[in-house]
Formats: structure tokens, C-alpha cells, sequence
């Protein structure tokens, strides 16, 4: 199914962009419940994964806080999470992650592609393009409207 933009077509605003996030994390939270990971974890095990040289924890913290702008409390123990769970190990002052933890997110992966390629599936490449640049404008707003509060 090709879903295409027409004059009748909602207006993006906050609580469209709200009501899509919710749907899609709620559709990656029931995957993530199967594997026993919570959303935080999976953020910050991938944010681990993803660097190309091992992370301090507070790399890691700096890193999830900026994407989640979530309590550093909070994502420090969700560190020592994934370190008791052996998806991450110490190495000196660094995190890496473990095999299983590599293993974890390569079958979160597995699972949520054909649910991402349905949702995803089927919509012009122009309306992507169009909706990648207001919502990148959204976040840089919406963060540095955030830094001027807690400023």
C-alpha cells in the first residue's frame, strides 16, 4: 500500500509526532520485552555498538542522555544493568560490548526488521525526505529549547 500526501492529509504538529513515537516504540518495546531488554538498555548497548572506539561510561551517559534526555542517575544504572547482564564488560576506564550483547541486538535487529519494513514500507521517498528535514528541524529546536530551560 502507497500512502501519498493529499490536501486532506493531517498536519504535522507535536501531538502527531507524539502519537507516531509512541506507536513505533511501543511496536520495538514488545520485541525488546521478548528478548528481556528494556528500551534504555537497548539505547545505550547500541550507542556502545556503535562507536568506533570503546566509551568511558560517561561517553556512554553523555551519549543516551542526549538522545533520551534521560536522569544521568538513571542511565548509569542502566549501565551497571547491561554490565551484571554481560552485554557490556569493563576494559580499564572503557565499556565494550560482549558477544552476547553484539548477539542481543543483532537478533533485536532480526525481529524488528520486517515489523520496521511494514510500517515503513510503501512510502514515496519524497514524503521521507520532506519528513527527515522537519523533523531534524524539530529536534534542533526542541533542543535547544531545552538547553536555554535548564541553562
Amino acid at each position: 500500500m502507497t500512502i501519498t500526501a493529499s490536501t486532506t492529509a493531517p498536519v504535522a504538529d507535536a501531538r502527531a509526532l507524539g502519537l507516531a513515537h509512541y506507536a513505533a516504540r511501543g511496536v520495538l518495546e514488545h520485541v525488546l520485552a521478548q528478548h528481556g531488554i528494556t528500551f534504555q538498555q537497548q539505547v545505550a548497548l547500541r550507542a556502545a555498538l556503535a562507536a568506533d572506539t570503546a566509551q568511558t561510561p560517561d561517553d556512554l551517559v553523555t551519549q543516551v542522555q542526549g538522545s533520551l534526555k534521560a536522569d544521568p542517575a538513571d542511565i548509569r544504572a542502566t549501565l551497571d544493568e547491561l554490565l551484571a547482564e554481560q552485554l557490556l564488560v569493563a576494559d580499564g576506564a572503557h565499556l565494550r560490548p560482549t558477544d552476547a550483547g553484539r548477539e542481543l541486538i543483532a537478533a533485536v535487529g532480526a525481529d524488528t526488521g520486517p515489523l520496521t519494513a511494514r510500517v515503513w514500507g510503501g512510502i514515496p521517498a519524497a514524503d521521507l525526505a520532506a519528513a527527515g528535514r522537519v523533523l531534524a528541524l524539530v529536534t534542533e529546536r526542541a533542543n535547544a529549547e531545552l538547553a536555554a530551560l535548564t541553562a
